[in-house]
């Protein structure tokens, strides 16, 4: 008998999620959107087998639930399914950036003896919406776990066994230690990009050939700045605390570069760019 997955979210991140569990024949998918659109267009590209008619009913003759909405309207979705009578051996996860506060609000799930564990698929795209979901979205890239402590060793095996056809990485992390992660290489590069979009609009006001000329780096470094505003805002909000910390070492960053102009001394502005280099010639991107 087919394992039944509730997916409530099928833009990109869920409906590249769907793509790749389909793969497995033993999954029938269920889709759920406040965005009928969305809905629509998911069917239409065979994202999901069917529309949820009626989430509730859907949720309580679920197998696995995979919540892949911004990470606030997860936490939101966890107060609703803590509420409902869901099957004894359901998993439930969610795709989101942040971690902390979503997995504080899980211990009402917890609390009721219904297994949830955190998620988040490093991987993504400018573009979004069921039309941009792909089956390799994910393929060879990390996929963070944030199971309690205590969680059932089975159930950790189950969710991994419906995730398989990704074929990510799967790392296994605490939900501090993911949103410091995350927010170093992923919430403040997003914030830098968007500001210096921001700045840019500001001088394009005055130059048009500004807008005319933007290519090549600047639409590399500021491609990001491109993603949902919903879902960054978001973001934003619930890893606040370790953004703040991280903006106050930005400006520290920034500081020391406008003390080296100001210096203008050759050597030192060589060995600040020769540092950066090294260092990202040695990742693995």
């Amino acid at each position: 008998m087919k394992k039944r997955v509730l997916l409530i979210g099928v833009g990109l991140i869920g409906g590249s999620l769907a793509l790749s569990i389909k793969k497995n024949e033993n999954v029938h998918i269920v889709g759920a959107d406040i965005n009928i659109e969305e809905l629509r267009v998911a069917m239409a590209h065979a994202v999901i087998d069917e529309q949820a008619d009626d989430v509730k009913k859907e949720a309580e003759m679920a197998d696995y639930i995979i919540l892949a909405t911004p990470v606030e309207e997860t936490a939101n979705w966890i107060h609703v399914l803590s509420k409902w009578t869901l099957q004894q051996n359901v998993v439930i996860t969610d795709v989101g950036s942040t971690k902390v506060a979503v997995m504080e609000t899980a211990f009402l799930l917890k609390e009721k003896g219904v297994t949830f564990i955190g998620g988040h698929p490093m991987a993504g795209s400018h573009q979004s919406g069921a039309s941009n979901a792909r089956a390799d979205l994910f393929y060879e890239a990390r996929y963070m776990l944030t199971p309690f402590e205590d969680e059932n060793p089975q159930k950790i095996d189950a969710l991994m066994h419906l995730l398989a056809p990704t074929q990510a990485h799967f790392v296994f992390i605490d939900a501090i230690t993911h949103d410091q992660v995350t927010g170093v290489i992923s919430h403040l590069p997003h914030v830098i990009a968007t500001s210096l979009v921001r700045q840019v609009k500001g001088y394009s006001a005055k130059n048009t050939l500004i807008t005319e000329m933007a290519a090549g780096g600047f639409r590399d470094l500021t491609r990001i700045a491109s993603s949902s505003p919903h879902m960054w805002r978001d973001i934003l909000k619930q890893n606040r605390y370790t953004l703040l910390a991280l903006l106050d070492d930005w400006m520290k960053e920034m500081e020391q570069v406008k003390n080296l102009l100001e210096k203008g001394d050759s050597h030192e502005l060589f060995h600040y760019f020769s540092d950066a280099k090294q260092f990202r010639d040695s990742l693995h991107v």
